[in-house]
């Protein structure tokens, strides 16, 4: 089952909203199989503004952690069907057109979950569902998501056929990691140097 993520988990994975809520999105998103999850084109714009507006950072750190996460999650476009679909949905349900992106462009991905705390959790839409990972009672799809990734991490290793991919046991490492995962020193993308 394939999820987005919206740009609230993205902030506070990136320390906006302080620590105890970076700590619970990071752990969210490492819990996640990668394999399924990915990020609205939206979202990493969206990311970006919060990044420079509320947290103060600089625009090169703010392109240095976009350039993080899409390296960590593929990336959906917002195509001209996406933007088509997105104004019907912000026309007909009321929601402000830049969530009808994300959520236009999710479903136009194949996305069966949206993972937002500031959306509207429970509704549906175009075969995706918007889930709050930080409600009391969590979404049984997306605890079932979950559990899927905690099962994968408890399998034991088995060779895969020829024709089967070896299922991913951990997240490719971007050349700059988000603040949690940061080494001591990073690595300029431009330059090749050490920062």
């Amino acid at each position: 089952m394939r999820a987005a993520l919206d740009t609230n988990i993205l902030g506070y994975a990136e320390g906006t909203n302080g620590p105890a809520c970076k700590d619970t999105a990071l752990s969210l998103i490492d819990r996640l199989p990668a394999a399924e999850v990915a990020v609205p084109a939206q979202v990493l714009g969206e990311l970006f503004n919060v990044l420079v507006r509320k947290a103060g950072r600089s625009p090169a750190d703010a392109r240095t952690a976009i350039r993080a996460w899409q390296d960590i999650f593929p990336v959906i476009e917002t195509t001209d069907q996406v933007l088509t679909r997105a104004a019907d949905l912000a026309a007909d349900h009321r929601l402000s057109i830049w969530d009808s992106v994300i959520l236009a462009a999710a479903a136009e991905a194949g996305c069966r979950l949206l993972i937002s705390e500031d959306m509207q959790a429970g509704f549906t839409w175009g075969g995706i569902t918007i889930v709050n990972p930080f409600a009391a009672s969590p979404n049984p799809a997306l605890a079932l998501l979950l559990h899927d990734r905690a099962l994968e991490k408890h399998r034991p290793n088995r060779l895969p056929s020829a024709t089967q991919k070896p299922p991913m046991t951990h997240r490719p490492a971007p050349s700059h990691q988000p603040p949690s995962r940061r080494a001591s020193a990073t690595t300029d993308r431009a330059s090749g140097s050490m920062a």
